[in-house]
């Protein structure tokens, strides 16, 4: 048996419903650890640029480039108060990238579950230990 063995099961590929462009933009902007750690802080609540700097020994300006990156990809919402630039978090984008992680999760899991089937066929059966024989 192989592991492209499908089992009656149909998984419709959604993705071409996805709007690339974005979800290349939110992919591009959570694979860098800085941007995560600034999303993780406006979910829980408003932080100005350099609130979002702050625990990063980064400079204001290179704070902005995070923060466009963020933009760009629609994961924030800047809002300009004076002088101060106010970022509040957008989750919609995030859920156009969790429907396309789901995909692939469904796509594994089946595929997983082919693997366990056939590594439970090939496991000898255990016997079980001969009575009497204990120290």
């Amino acid at each position: 048996m192989w592991l492209t063995i499908r089992k009656n099961v149909d998984i419709f590929n959604h993705m071409v419903e996805l709007n690339t462009p974005q979800l290349d933009a939110v992919f591009h902007a959570l694979g860098d650890a800085t941007r995560r750690q600034m999303l993780r802080e406006l979910a829980q609540a408003e932080r100005s640029v350099g609130e979002l700097a702050a625990p990063f020994s980064i400079s204001l300006a290179a704070a902005s480039k995070h923060v466009k990156a963020l933009e760009n990809a629609g994961l924030i919402r800047r809002e300009v108060r004076g002088r101060t630039h106010v970022c509040h978090l957008n989750p919609g984008p995030l859920a156009s990238a969790n429907a396309w992680l789901r995909y692939y999760e469904a796509f594994w899991t089946v595929r997983l579950d082919v693997l366990e089937e056939l590594l439970q066929q090939e496991r000898p059966p255990v016997s079980p230990p001969p009575k009497g024989d204990t120290p």
